[in-house]
């Protein structure tokens, strides 16, 4: 998992280097590339200097968000109405489910069809075929296939009941779906949807970081901190029950931890570092954050709506207590439709 976090990292790094087309066709350009595309921004919005402070700050705040929502589930020893058994738990979880789908539609899908369809890349191929929409399709697909493939490797070759079967005894009573009935079976599909949930959080979470530190617009820095801070811990919330709910070991815990925790301040660091050399209306800039926005979106919508939402509504707790149910979506509709307003400001 840490591997595959490092190579995701490596490669948005590696992508940020990539020079914008000088060297292309003129005739293959749009008419207003040059003044809209290339030249820098100013005004009275944009300060390089009291945009840095921000930044700085937004760094500090969203670390320690970021850290208080994905640690707060993992409290459960201390708080016992937090554990996966209780009912606060479940609405919790309902709540930052909500909020992840929402991060999926209203944010990061938005970005993408904004990149992809940028006046500022070539009109052929990009605004003559809806990229978003396939890529994020190809990726919700793909998710499904490593979610389906790594469920049949932890069968195959995974770790056995030495592992798994002495931390199961109370917290798993079936309340899984599609078939996973055994505590075993449902223990190694939350150890799955936890890994594939934060890669996703991983790579919009760097993207939107690297965003913000290479942009000097004091306008949009101000409510894009505060609206990722809440973002950070709400997501945080959702991604630390699945966490929880995984039983991994301390170690991989907190490695989990620590990568969805420092992802967004370091894409801002990494966006400040570049900030001189990155142009966020490039097309090398566009295509490769618009592609990385689509890829997120997909998996995020995916997780959020069959392992996350489906998975819990359509099992036992939930079908046996009606009220519950009907309060858990209440739950989903304020963390989605809080993210969603969060829309208006980031």
């Amino acid at each position: 998992m840490a591997k595959l976090h490092l190579l995701i990292l490596s490669l948005l790094l590696l992508s940020t280097f990539a020079p914008p087309s000088h060297g292309a066709n003129p005739t293959t350009q749009p008419p207003n590339t040059i003044p809209e595309c290339l030249k820098a921004t100013g005004g009275p919005c944009h300060s390089k200097t009291k945009s840095l402070k921000l930044k700085l700050v937004a760094i500090a705040a969203i670390l320690v968000a970021s850290m208080m929502g994905v640690t707060l589930p993992m409290l459960s020893r201390a708080i016992p109405a937090l554990q996966p058994d209780k009912k606060l738990f479940v609405l919790v979880k309902a709540f930052a489910s909500g909020v992840i789908l929402a991060t999926g539609y209203m944010h990061v899908l938005p970005d993408s069809f904004d990149c992809l369809t940028s006046k500022c890349l070539p009109e052929n191929p990009w605004r003559k075929f809806p990229f978003t929409t396939f890529i994020a399709m190809l990726s919700a697909v793909l998710t499904l296939m490593v979610d389906s493939y790594a469920m049949s490797w932890y069968k195959k070759y995974g770790p056995r009941n030495e592992n798994l079967d002495p931390k199961i005894s109370g917290h798993f009573h079936g309340d899984g779906f599609s078939g996973i009935d055994s505590p075993t079976s449902q223990l190694r599909r939350y150890r799955v949807v936890a890994q594939v949930l934060e890669l996703g959080i991983v790579v919009h979470s760097v993207v939107i970081g690297l965003s913000m530190g290479a942009s000097d617009n004091l306008c949009t820095i101000r409510p894009l901190v505060a609206a990722l801070c809440f973002h950070q811990f709400f997501e945080g919330m959702g991604l630390g029950g699945c966490i929880l709910q995984a039983e991994y070991e301390r170690k991989m815990k907190a490695m989990m931890v620590f990568f969805f925790s420092v992802t967004t301040p370091f894409g801002i660091a990494l966006g400040i570092g570049l900030s001189n050399v990155y142009r966020e209306n490039s097309p090398a800039a566009l295509m490769v954050v618009g592609i990385l926005d689509a890829v997120s979106a997909g998996l995020l919508n995916y997780m959020a709506l069959v392992d996350l939402l489906a998975a819990d509504f359509m099992g036992k707790k939930l079908q046996e207590d009606m009220k519950l149910q009907a309060v858990s979506y209440v739950a989903v509709f304020l963390g989605a439709g809080g993210m969603s307003v969060m829309a208006i400001w980031a």
